[in-house]
């Protein structure tokens, strides 16, 4: 299938759309937390695909303690023993919320499967009880939406360059993603493989063009706001009425601020 890409993004384009699409995406928190929805969105995709700042663009004008990011690092020895989903269970939403999975239970179908940290078996029996589990979820309630970021490999060694070069993003890179290099084509087979395990009606995937990540980011929300059923409720009118006084100003008896930031001197 023939993939057509529109060029660049302007950068006054994507803020505009972004602002408003933040506004909707205010209207559907607060229907959220009105109807007691819980709404679980799942983020997958390649190493450097853009899933970070797909979530913060969503995050950013919603209440931080109702919409939360579940980002799980390496299984405890303990987790290890456990039920694979059982670490994941622990922060499904409760009512009112939304939680967004920057990488979740698919990391067996992927990096675990393409690295080596999870045998053949193990894999196929999460391939297998995967569509239950979730069906679990939704038959409960639960709105599932499931997110892969698709990047070209040019575009992920360029963005690889990026973090190694850039002092503020070094974190990003780690030696699983200069191993993963080698396994671009792996993690093609991996992923067509959890599709058609893994894609069903309750719960189908949804693949999103991420080799522009402004433009995958306004793709991804707009779709996000269209999948959640109308999600309008009034706004409520809050009355703030004037002081009755003059504003009074800081005061300090036992411990004085810090005094402000100045730059440094240029030499």
């Amino acid at each position: 299938m023939k993939v057509i890409r529109l060029s660049k993004l302007d950068k006054k384009v994507y803020k505009r759309a972004l602002d408003a699409m933040s506004r909707e995406l205010v209207d559907l928190a607060r229907w959220v937390a009105d109807s007691g929805a819980r709404i679980v969105v799942v983020f997958e995709g390649r190493d450097s695909a853009g899933k970070g700042g797909a979530i913060a663009a969503i995050r950013h004008h919603l209440n931080p303690r109702q919409v939360r990011t579940v980002a799980l690092g390496k299984p405890t020895e303990r987790e290890a023993g456990q039920w694979y989903f059982q670490r994941y269970i622990e922060h499904l939403p409760t009512k009112g919320e939304i939680v967004l999975f920057d990488r979740s239970w698919y990391n067996r179908a992927g990096v675990e499967q393409v690295m080596g940290f999870a045998d053949k078996g193990e894999v196929e029996a999460f391939l297998h009880a995967t569509p239950t589990f979730e069906k679990l979820l939704t038959d409960d309630g639960i709105i599932l939406i499931k997110y892969w970021l698709t990047t070209d490999q040019a575009k992920q060694e360029e963005r690889f360059a990026e973090r190694r070069d850039d002092p503020l993003k070094g974190w990003k890179l780690s030696p699983i993603d200069v191993a993963s290099r080698e396994q671009y084509d792996a993690y093609t087979e991996a992923r067509e493989a959890m599709l058609r395990a893994t894609h069903r009606p309750n719960a189908p995937w949804t693949l999103v063009d991420f080799n522009d990540q402004k433009q995958g980011r306004l793709t991804l929300i707009r779709n996000l706001i269209d999948r959640v059923p109308e999600s309008r409720v009034p706004r409520p009118v809050i009355d703030l009425p004037a002081l009755d006084r003059k504003p009074s100003v800081e005061t300090y008896a036992v411990i004085d601020p810090l005094p402000d930031w100045t730059p440094p001197d240029e030499d």
